[in-house]
């Protein structure tokens, strides 16, 4: 540890925060749930503080990944930090210093760009920004983790939910393309557990759900769920951009095709990585959608 972050820390005196940022999102607050379900004292970092809505016993303080030193407040006398990052790029080197001067251990939330199966590796702005993040924290000398999620489950309530809550049929591209869906509840369990159990430096965690799963047999599991079939209908790539024209911005629905077109004939990618941190299986998409899926009132 730093001289400066040694002396945070005999300043402070008993049990350290854990600071979390992206505190408000759907990842970030799932983060700061399961924090808190382990007993662990929780700091939230979000620009608006008023606004965050977070449960009560969480520590919310200001700051902002634009102005570096604003993070000061929140930084000072943390143990760990999840980094979810929620910014343009142009700071991020100063980010990553200012948490060196403070703590030693860092999460990042990351993608799985590194992972040799075609649905990763096709050119993606957002893993350019992850891997230049994941090489400021290596060269800062932290201890890191770096949490490479696929497929989020949560994704098809995006894709699906209202045209299947009104009755109508899901109209998608690459009907046997599979991927292995992960639920967000198991992502957070596991970074909270890197976030404050020791063993977990220099992990580098690619995290999937369970089971590989086509589109279509997604389909037809939340029509399980819902109880009633999903009618499916296969769409060209054109078609689907066509389907999304102004809907959906077009280099999302370019990098999703070039994903799927390349995944063809590919088994999904699938990880243990969720049973063996944790020490229990991963939800199954199934068990997501029986507990996730919101039909109408």
């Amino acid at each position: 540890m730093n001289d400066k972050a040694q002396q945070t820390d005999e300043d402070q005196g008993g049990a350290h925060p854990v600071l979390v940022t992206g505190a408000t999102g759907r990842i970030g607050r799932a983060v700061v749930d399961e924090l808190l379900a382990a007993g662990v004292p929780v700091r939230a970092l979000t620009r608006d503080p008023a606004a965050a809505d977070l449960p009560a016993g969480v520590e919310v303080v200001a700051g902002d990944f634009a102005d570096p030193a604003s993070l000061d407040p929140a930084l000072r006398g943390v143990r760990s930090v999840f980094l979810l990052w929620t910014a343009p790029p142009a700071t991020a080197g100063a980010v990553i210093e200012r948490i060196a001067a403070y703590t030693r251990r860092i999460v990042f939330l990351s993608s799985p760009h590194r992972t040799p199966h075609p649905f990763f590796q096709q050119p993606n702005p957002m893993a350019d920004l992850h891997a230049a993040i994941e090489r400021l924290i290596a060269a800062s000398g932290l201890d890191s983790t770096i949490l490479r999620p696929g497929m989020f489950a949560s994704n098809v309530r995006l894709w699906w939910e209202a045209t299947i809550n009104a009755g109508e049929p899901v109209r998608w591209p690459y009907v046997d393309v599979g991927t292995a869906p992960i639920d967000e509840r198991d992502l957070a369990a596991v970074a909270a557990r890197t976030l404050y159990e020791d063993g977990h430096t220099g992990g580098d965690y690619v995290l999937t759900g369970p089971e590989a799963l086509t589109h279509a047999e997604q389909v037809r599991v939340i029509g399980d769920v819902i109880g009633r079939p999903v009618p499916f209908e296969e769409l060209t790539p054109d078609e689907f951009r066509r389907a999304t024209e102004g809907v959906w911005p077009r280099p999302v629905v370019d990098m999703l095709l070039d994903a799927w077109g390349a995944s063809e004939g590919h088994p999904a990618y699938v990880t243990t990585t969720v049973a063996d941190v944790l020490g229990v299986p991963a939800r199954t998409f199934r068990e997501w959608a029986t507990d996730q899926w919101k039909m109408p009132l």
